[in-house]
């Protein structure tokens, strides 16, 4: 099984911290910068889980996910956001649009690696 995830988010240092936690747990990164680039990203490797921001340019976290669930190839692929959104009603639209979970910015990297040792089925 693919131990590949897909981080997505417009901040590069956040991209790095996230991508840096996971490769020294063994999981093997890509990074997207915006919603659109994520889904360009993804049709070209198959990830077996994916962590969104909400607020980006271009096409944001919900939206990225409203497409990214629209296909195929995106069943039984985890999405998991990571935000400084911490609105109810932003979390439903989230999970409304396919997210299976949250996690607020700043997070903890033990926390991460245990959602996503957990999605990945680790």
């Amino acid at each position: 099984m693919s131990r590949t995830v897909l981080v997505v988010d417009d901040s590069p240092s956040v991209r790095r911290l996230i991508c840096s936690t996971l490769r020294t747990a063994g999981f093997e990164t890509v990074e997207a910068s915006d919603g659109q680039n994520a889904l360009d990203v993804a049709t070209r490797v198959r990830p077996a889980a994916v962590i969104t921001d909400q607020n980006m340019p271009v096409l944001d976290g919900i939206g990225f996910i409203k497409a990214f669930r629209a296909r195929p190839e995106s069943a039984g692929v985890p999405v998991i956001f990571l935000s400084t959104e911490n609105r109810d009603d932003v979390k439903q639209r989230a999970r409304d649009a396919g997210a299976i979970g949250w996690m607020t910015k700043p997070f903890d990297d033990q926390k991460l690696l245990a959602v996503i040792s957990k999605v990945v089925g680790r």
